[in-house]
């Protein structure tokens, strides 16, 4: 898995370091059930805080995109490829809601409204 950041992109390394693991398992380069590097050979690949990583690599599991297990260390979900794509969807839906003047809430009644 080949990750890289963007040294001129003004978003937090951490959300830089999430959303290049959700490219590489969106994009087929991780599948369900591979195993990541340690985060600090991530840390070290990548030039950044091994506790960057980990934030970005809890980002994630909460997202349910990646797993922790115990003596087996992160690997990436079941349907992480499928999640990963939606989250990124979202992720632009709630961005394009805020230039357009809408909050967080507002989004949420508008897909309440829906179903």
């Amino acid at each position: 898995m080949l990750l890289r950041l963007d040294a001129t992109d003004g978003a937090p390394l951490h959300e830089q370091v999430a959303g290049a693991v959700r490219r590489a398992v969106a994009e087929g380069e991780c599948a369900a059930g591979d195993r990541l590097p340690p985060a600090r050979d991530l840390a070290a690949a990548l030039g950044v805080n091994a506790n960057t990583v980990l934030r970005a690599l809890r980002t994630l599991r909460d997202e349910g995109v990646l797993e922790f297990r115990r003596g087996r260390g992160v690997t990436v979900a079941v349907g992480a490829d499928r999640r990963s794509t939606l989250v990124d969807q979202v992720r632009g839906l709630v961005a394009d809601a805020a230039r357009l003047g809408y909050s967080r809430n507002d989004l949420i009644e508008m897909i309440r409204g829906l179903s």
